[in-house]
């Protein structure tokens, strides 16, 4: 009976424990977005540069950042942004959406794919932090 409960609790403990040791850093992912910096803006304010703005990413579709001049590429990708799309698209820009202007070899470390979404999608269409 004692190695049931053991064996109960350690199960339990296993999965108490997954969440946080999954979870996201997004003061490491702000540190992250320093290599995106010099194309992209986010945030209160945030403008587009050589590339959009990333205010509200996470639901948006490709290609629709207001004012800015996208590939046929992204245009006609037909992704909507969410966690999954973005880790598998910073891995690789050209890899997922052949033809885009994104010149970029992306980023292959997942702990740092994490935390740069986690800070990424924080931020609302408004460059606010969601609350």
């Amino acid at each position: 009976m004692t190695k049931l409960i053991f064996g109960a609790l350690t199960i339990l403990t296993a999965i108490a424990t997954a969440p946080a040791a999954m979870a996201q850093d997004a003061a490491a992912g702000k540190s992250s977005f320093n290599k995106c910096l010099a194309c992209h803006a986010i945030g209160e304010g945030a403008k587009n540069k050589v590339g959009p703005e990333l205010n509200g990413l996470d639901g948006r579709k490709s290609g629709t950042a207001p004012d800015y001049n996208y590939s046929d590429a992204n245009k006609n990708s037909g992704i909507t942004w969410n966690e999954a799309v973005f880790k598998e698209y910073i891995k690789d820009p050209k890899a997922k959406i052949p033809g885009t202007k994104m010149a970029f070899a992306g980023i292959k470390n997942e702990t740092e794919i994490n935390n740069l979404w986690a800070y990424v999608s924080q931020f609302d269409k408004d460059g606010k932090v969601k609350q």
